[in-house]
């Protein structure tokens, strides 16, 4: 009998990040700064059991945490069985997973490999001066970041709608700081905040409501068609947005914002670990695919696995 590749279905809010080249660097000059640090540890892993008949080539592949700027992570248990190994892979340059591989699992027989990452966490503060950045040239752009001037799913940066809107807002601005801060004072004020299904940026913005997931791709979608390289951010139940200018000695930076919540611009309060950045993967066991993140997957052949997936903040 052969098994299905199954993908599990997890809240967008639970997921993960990992750095690319071109990112902006920890303390560098005229990017964010660092302030208040906080320690907390997220647990990520997988349980699986075998149910009527035994499993062959079981692999999982779970997001994990790993450095960015404003975060540390760092390994502090793992606990794995002996009928199963753990090893790390990239994606895209930009997402770390944990590969499980369980080669065979006999019947009601129970694998498991959970590892607790310990993540120092630091506030992110905006720069003092932001007169001299600018949007930086598409041409001076690497591979990665143009990825984040390009429509994702549900962040539908090149329709009509959008489209005119990012020609319109911060139009008159002086500045590239001041052109997007307009875009985010818009989305603010145009989109009341209402919990409910994911349903995009073009959604929220017929709608003139969402919460932090449509709120953040509809800032997202209007920067991207303004020429603005933005990015999702997750962290366990929230996502915020990130946009990126060019400093005047043509280095680049990332800087947060709150799309849902508090008004926090430039810089953001926030000490959940970063799960995932980026908004637009393709998955490796469909490279066809295009996902907003990557989650949880398992295969294998042969029999029914019962199995749960572990994603879970130890402590705030």
């Amino acid at each position: 009998m052969r098994w299905f590749p199954v993908l599990i279905a997890i809240t967008l809010s639970l997921l993960l990040a990992a750095p690319a080249a071109a990112q902006f660097q920890r303390g560098t000059e005229g990017g964010p700064l660092l302030g208040q640090t906080r320690t907390v540890r997220w647990q990520a892993g997988v349980e699986v059991l075998a149910v009527g008949e035994p499993c062959r080539g079981l692999v999982g592949s779970v997001p994990v945490p790993l450095d960015w700027p404003e975060q540390r992570v760092r390994v502090v248990e793992e606990d794995v069985t002996p009928n199963a190994t753990i090893s790390y892979r990239m994606v895209d340059e930009t997402v770390r997973q944990m590969l499980v591989r369980i080669p065979f699992l006999p019947i009601n027989e129970e694998a498991r490999a959970v590892v607790t990452f310990e993540v120092d966490r630091s506030v992110l503060l905006p720069p003092s001066e932001t007169s001299h950045y600018r949007i930086p040239e598409n041409r001076d752009l690497n591979r990665q970041l143009r990825t984040y001037l390009g429509p994702s799913p549900l962040i539908e940066s090149r329709h009509a709608r959008i489209r005119a809107l990012a020609r319109e807002i911060g139009a008159d601005a002086e500045t590239a700081w001041e052109r997007v801060e307009a875009i985010y004072d818009w989305v603010r004020e145009n989109v009341e905040y209402e919990h409910g299904p994911i349903k995009g940026a073009l959604a929220a913005l017929r709608d003139g409501t969402g919460d932090c997931e449509e709120t953040t791709s509809l800032f997202i979608a209007i920067c991207r068609a303004a020429g603005i390289p933005a990015r999702s951010v997750w962290v366990p139940g929230h996502t915020y947005p990130e946009f990126y200018l060019v400093d005047d000695e043509g280095r680049g930076h990332w800087f947060p914002c709150q799309a849902a919540g508090s008004r926090e611009f430039g810089g953001i309060t926030e000490f959940r670990p970063v799960l995932q950045k980026g908004d637009n993967f393709r998955p490796p066991h469909n490279p066809r695919d295009r996902r907003r993140y990557l989650a949880e997957h398992l295969t294998g052949t042969g029999g029914r696995p019962k199995y749960r997936f572990i994603r879970e903040l130890l402590d705030d």
